[in-house]
């Protein structure tokens, strides 16, 4: 199986899928693309580590950290190893005491978001990025149709909500959005800020 290393450039709201977002996904040195319609939940849990946004408890994804380390167990890497029908199916290797490598089957997204918590490589597949590739070529309109999950839940679109804030209302918003714990909006939050900031 030949490796191709992924790097995440971005998470935008998904235009075609209500309540969804699309993680963009890029081959490192490369020009390939692997855009990944994900759920509301998992942008906000791999947009919150990337922001280095500190929530006031841990996100599930966050829970593994300690879990893998009083078991000595460290993660190598995530690889999106298959794409069957437009959904992506993925692996988190893990490797214990015994030095033994071990995949544990998992959604791409899920996968990203421990890869980015671990700050270990995002892979996929010569043939999974190529095919990718090769349908986005024939169909441009086909990105948003390229999942890690088959059901996505609904979600309120927040962007009119901080468009008509100034930046002093946008931290205030922020901080209060992160301590009541809603990191859909603290996620759009930033995000306009980083806008306004360019």
């Amino acid at each position: 199986m030949e490796k191709v290393q992924l790097e995440i450039t971005g998470i935008e709201y998904s235009q075609t899928h209500s309540g969804s977002y699309v993680l963009h996904l890029k081959e490192v040195n490369g020009s390939r693309h692997m855009p990944i319609v994900i759920g509301s939940f998992e942008a906000q849990a791999i947009a919150v580590e990337l922001e280095k946004m500190v929530p006031n408890r841990p996100m599930t994804h966050d829970l593994f950290k300690p879990i893998l380390d009083i078991f000595h167990i460290t993660v190598k890497e995530v690889i999106i190893h298959q794409f069957r029908e437009g959904l992506f199916i993925a692996k988190i290797t893990l490797i214990g005491e015994d030095g033994i490598p071990t995949d544990i089957d998992s959604r791409s997204s899920d996968a990203v978001a421990i890869a980015v918590r671990f700050n270990v490589p995002i892979y996929t597949t010569k043939q999974v990025i190529n095919e990718v590739n090769n349908l986005s070529e024939v169909n441009p309109q086909m990105e948003d149709s390229l999942t890690d999950s088959e059901h996505f839940e609904e979600a309120v679109n927040l962007e009119d909500e901080v468009k008509g804030l100034d930046m002093d209302e946008l931290e205030n918003q922020l901080k209060e959005a992160l301590e009541q714990e809603d990191y859909e909006l603290a996620t759009k939050i930033r995000d306009e800020i980083n806008k306004r900031k360019k």
